[in-house]
């Protein structure tokens, strides 16, 4: 009896195990939950990659600066208060590629994804960083190469499929303290042959940079392309240099406008 009670116990225990694995929510049943994966990024450090913006922030010439004033009443024009109305905001105007911001495709390509067709899927990703400050030392407007690519892959391997590629210029450190020289033209970027192989050859599924725009072509060769094959971009990054070559995530958000081609985003690294 004692025999055939213990194999009744084994089937009934086994049936259980079934069950929960059958029935248990999907973060559950792959070994992992979303709190025990919180509690993993909690403890990590974070680094912001997003400058603060102003009516002074360095702006492409052919935006023109923006304007920060007192929202105010429709009716009356005065100026809502906290002593008066209990509230403020304000009212903001610029264009949407300012500050650190995101280039949807749209952007370029009349029928590219706007920014609200953008899925938030991609908005969490491994991120690989790009450290070209050691080759600015003797050639200051240096481009990324492919030749430099496969040399960061020597030593950190492979870039990974469906991650976000970030090219450190250290570009950012002048972007308060010395606006003009933040504004310089030419300035260090990314090659066409470099983005091309990123998104072609190693399917990264974004890029970013430190600079305004992505390259110093004429007719913004590597802008052009990235954006009219579908890819985003996000443009005046900050503090990769306190971030690794591999192992962080990045996570970027924007606002949801319409038809959306371009605005302000908050970018942020968890290290690893």
């Amino acid at each position: 009896m004692k025999v055939k009670a213990v194999r009744i116990f084994k089937l009934v225990a086994l049936s259980l195990c079934l069950a929960l694995r059958t029935f248990a929510p999907p973060a559950y049943a792959q070994g992992g939950s979303l709190a025990e994966a919180y509690k993993i990024i909690s403890s990590k450090r974070f680094v912001d990659l997003t400058h603060s913006f102003s009516p002074l922030t360095p702006v492409w010439k052919g935006f023109g600066q923006a304007t920060f004033s007192a929202a105010a009443d429709p009716e009356s024009g005065r100026p809502y208060t906290i002593a008066k109305d209990g509230f403020r905001a304000c009212f903001y105007s610029m264009v949407g590629q300012y500050g650190t911001h995101i280039d949807p495709p749209a952007h370029f390509d009349p029928n590219g994804r706007t920014m609200d067709e953008i899925p938030v899927t991609q908005m969490i990703l491994p991120l690989v960083v790009f450290d070209i400050t050691p080759i600015l030392k003797k050639e200051p407007d240096h481009a990324l190469t492919v030749a430099d690519i496969l040399n960061w892959e020597k030593v950190h391997g492979r870039v990974p499929a469906g991650s976000f590629a970030a090219l450190r210029t250290d570009m950012y450190r002048d972007w308060e303290t010395n606006p003009r020289r933040f504004k310089r033209y030419p300035f260090p970027a990314w090659s066409l042959e470099a983005i091309k192989f990123l998104y072609e050859r190693r399917g990264i599924i974004a890029n970013g940079h430190e600079s305004m725009d992505t390259d110093i072509t004429s007719d913004m060769k590597s802008e052009t392309w990235l954006l009219r094959h579908g890819h985003w971009q996000i443009e005046v990054m900050a503090h990769l240099d306190q971030v690794p070559a591999t192992g962080a995530l990045i996570v970027v958000s924007w606002p949801k406008p319409k038809h959306g081609l371009g605005f302000p985003a908050r970018a942020f690294a968890i290290l690893p």
